[in-house]
């Protein structure tokens, strides 16, 4: 037997035999006639260059365990970045529920057995509801990213516009991942993103350079609270009252586990509120979605709009007991498939049952006092780093978890910084060097309620010693 045709060590069915008879089946000649929709020159002509298989599991695993062991952890290691994906505590609980064969294995069946499953999808929707001051909110989407895009298509459907106006800095793979959902310029429902310029000073939008550029093609004006740089935009109301003005949709950024201290979007102005659902037990993960949320008013207008599924809850023929179920179908990809409002799936719908159980824990009183204990810690480190000879805070006031610092008295590189804080066990910040260079050599530095004093202390002692030497 040729090494092209050795069979797969872990498939039974991959032996040449079965194989023949699979293609007889279907009357194929040979495997490569299964391929013939793909033009020729499109195929790879020669074999791929691939190490031989390992022969056994247990070569597997330890493969895969000497690979793994490259990783450097924030387990092991003491972590302060942020940026888009955040360390917070995760209740054992959370983790319990999710690995529940009822969740787990809980996609589409019948009404009978989604019941449960829906009910947990309605208490996720009301609790993000209630957090953002929103009524009406959708099933998660794959990411915070992915749910700007979709409300930024949203909002263009609404309005008959196509320009969006994006406060800069915004974290650049949410960016991209907007640009993305904004399509090429030369497909019909393109949406120009345009970049507004923010106050160097304060750290938040400009509001004359807002001005100058919305207009009567403006569908929306996107910000975010707290800002990509940790920021609380002071002028929120401001924007939204100018993006009113014009006729433009309102749509704010939030990160959610702020909201025990700062005040819902909604009280200022928003439309539309997006934002994450990963601070709401859920582990940070790479390679996967981490959840993004969708919330509107309860008007008409922005439910035929909405691309995700939807859950109702209604009365019973028996008084006192209620049904859950799915809403507004027909308009998502799943019910219109490619004439649907965009396109949603189910990769994240576990993660609401985290997000769930993790606020019913914490409840009203449990979120101001984790955004309290946040807030403190987050000024306590910055103002241990403020003491280092070199260092500043770009924006010292009015920030929530995150905050950039500023290295250009040290000498030093942010790379430079954060290679000697490795080597003593300790992960910097994002490095923003390259992104904002009108910052200078900055870093953007994340403290939760996981780090302790004691945590800051050592990392301020650390950065200390790194900046002196």
């Amino acid at each position: 037997m040729t090494a092209a045709s050795t069979p797969h060590p872990y498939m039974a069915n991959s032996v040449d035999a079965l194989k023949r008879e699979m293609l007889d089946a279907i009357g194929a000649e040979s495997v490569a006639d299964l391929f013939e929709q793909i033009p020729a020159d499109h195929r790879l002509r020669r074999p791929l260059n691939l190490p031989p298989s390992l022969s056994s599991e247990s070569e597997l695993r330890r493969h895969l365990i000497a690979m793994l062991r490259k990783n450097q952890t924030c387990e092991a290691n003491l972590s302060f970045l942020g940026a888009g994906c955040w360390q917070h505590h995760v209740p054992a609980v959370c983790d319990e529920l999710v690995r529940r064969t009822e969740w787990l294995t809980s996609v589409f069946g019948s009404p009978m057995s989604d019941h449960g499953r829906n009910q947990a999808w309605f208490e996720f929707c009301s609790q993000i509801g209630e957090l953002v001051n929103m009524d009406m909110v959708g099933l998660p989407v794959y990411s915070w990213g992915c749910a700007v895009g979709h409300a930024i298509r949203m909002a263009s459907r609404i309005t008959g516009r196509h320009e969006v106006l994006i406060v800069r800095p915004t974290d650049p793979e949410r960016l991209a991942v907007i640009r993305s959902y904004c399509e090429p310029s030369e497909m019909p429902g393109h949406i120009e993103a345009k970049l507004v310029g923010f106050d160097r000073r304060a750290g938040g939008i400009d509001l004359a350079d807002l001005s100058g550029k919305l207009s009567s093609a403006t569908a929306a004006v996107y910000f975010e609270v707290p800002s990509y740089l940790g920021m609380i935009e002071v002028q929120a109301a401001e924007i939204a009252r100018l993006a009113r003005a014009n006729g433009a949709e309102t749509i704010v950024g939030v990160d959610p586990i702020s909201l025990g201290v700062l005040a819902a979007p909604a009280d200022y102005g928003a439309d539309i509120v997006v934002g994450t659902t990963q601070p709401l037990g859920v582990h940070m993960n790479c390679g996967g979605g981490v959840g993004g949320f969708i919330a509107t008013r309860d008007e008409e207008v922005y439910a035929r709009e909405y691309p995700s599924l939807m859950i109702s809850i209604t009365d019973t023929v028996k008084e006192g007991e209620f049904g859950f179920g799915l809403s507004l179908f027909h308009q998502t990809s799943y019910g219109m498939r490619d004439k649907g409002k965009d396109w949603t799936g189910n990769s994240v719908y576990l993660w609401t049952i985290a997000n769930a159980a993790y606020m019913a824990l914490l409840g009203p009183q449990g979120f101001a006092d984790l955004g309290a204990l946040i807030v403190e810690r987050a000024h306590y480190a910055a103002a241990l780093l403020a003491r280092i000879p070199g260092v500043r805070i770009a924006f010292p006031s009015g920030f929530f978890k995150e905050f950039v610092v500023t290295f250009d008295g040290t000498g030093k590189s942010v790379a430079d910084i954060n290679r000697a804080l490795l080597a003593r066990g300790i992960f910097g910040g994002k490095d923003l060097s390259a992104e904002l260079p009108e910052l200078g050599h900055s870093a953007l530095y994340c403290v939760t309620e996981i780090h302790a004093e004691e945590d800051i202390e050592r990392f301020a002692g650390a950065l200390r010693e790194v900046v002196a030497s």
